[in-house]
Parts: C-alpha cells; sequence; structure tokens
C-alpha cells in the first residue's frame, strides 16, 4: 500500500469532477490500492434508473470500480442485483488521486461501454468532449484523452486484454 492510499475494507468517497465542479460524490468500499490501481465496490449512486438504450443502470446495481494513477480511464464492471454482469462502462479521466479518504477523478466527456458477452462496444460522448473545448484549453489532454479512448477501445474488443486489467 502507498503512503495516500488507506487500509483494506475502508471507506471512501469517489469524487467524479466535471468542468471544475464536483458532478457527483458517493461512498465506497475499498477493496485493493497496490499504489498504481485502486478498487472500490459501490451501490449505483444515480437518482432512480438511468436508461442509456444500451444498458440500464438502476437502484440494486452494483459498481466494481478500477482507477489508476498512471492512466487517463477509468474502468467500472456493473452487476445487477442478482450479480449477473451488464457490462463494463469506461470513463475517459486525467489519472486518479487518492488523499486521505478523498478518490477524485477528472472526467473528460468521452466514454466507453463493452457488453458483458463482449459482443457490443460503443464510443459514447464524443460530441460532449468536442464541445467542452478541452483540445484548446488544455490540447495535451485532449490528445491523452483520445489516445486512451483508443487503446482502451481496442482491449474492449479483444476481450482477454481488457478483462486482464481488471485482475
Amino acid at each position: 500500500m502507498s503512503a495516500n492510499s488507506v487500509e483494506a475494507r475502508d471507506r471512501l468517497d469517489v469524487v467524479l469532477v466535471k468542468a471544475g465542479r464536483t458532478k457527483i460524490r458517493y461512498p465506497a468500499e475499498l477493496l485493493h490500492d497496490d499504489g498504481t490501481r485502486i478498487a472500490v465496490r459501490a451501490p449505483w449512486a444515480g437518482d432512480g434508473v438511468r436508461d442509456f438504450g444500451f444498458v440500464r443502470f438502476e437502484p440494486g446495481d452494483v459498481f466494481t470500480e478500477y482507477y489508476w494513477r498512471d492512466r487517463w480511464y477509468s474502468v467500472k464492471e456493473v452487476r445487477d442485483a442478482t450479480g449477473a454482469l451488464k457490462g463494463w462502462y469506461c470513463d475517459i479521466t486525467r489519472p486518479a488521486t487518492l488523499t486521505g479518504t478523498e478518490l477524485v477523478v477528472e472526467d473528460l466527456d468521452l466514454d466507453l461501454w463493452r457488453s458483458a458477452g463482449g459482443t457490443t462496444v460503443l464510443r459514447l460522448d464524443e460530441d460532449e468532449f468536442a464541445a467542452s473545448g478541452l483540445a484548446t484549453r488544455d490540447p495535451e489532454a485532449a490528445e491523452a484523452a483520445v489516445r486512451a479512448l483508443d487503446a482502451l477501445e481496442l482491449l474492449a474488443r479483444e476481450g482477454e486484454e481488457f478483462e486482464a486489467l481488471l485482475v
């Protein structure tokens, strides 16, 4: 464990920041922190049901979330209340930071979905990313975000390598 990590089975707050403001904050159980990758588990933190068309997030869903201090994405394994795998929702983010019991992640608008069987891989919110102005404000971050999405999509389509990220 790193000096900035909390002890296993401790609780922490996941803080998702977007455009400089807190988008959502929710409690999670710390599962693992090896100094580079942090894994947490939390119930669906949204209000009610969120239907994306390709998946529904709803009360009872459980998210096992993986964050990296050295990668520009996070991966969230989504299971329903019975434990059945729905798939993986991936956010393109700046590398995560853990200070005390706050895990802070800056969302960069790009997302990726991989269905449970791996038959569906969708790039999401590219229009939001373009409209965000990140390419003008911080071109290096914008390039890193697009590279991360491309790399994650390739891994998601290959299956075994994608799932190996989470072991």
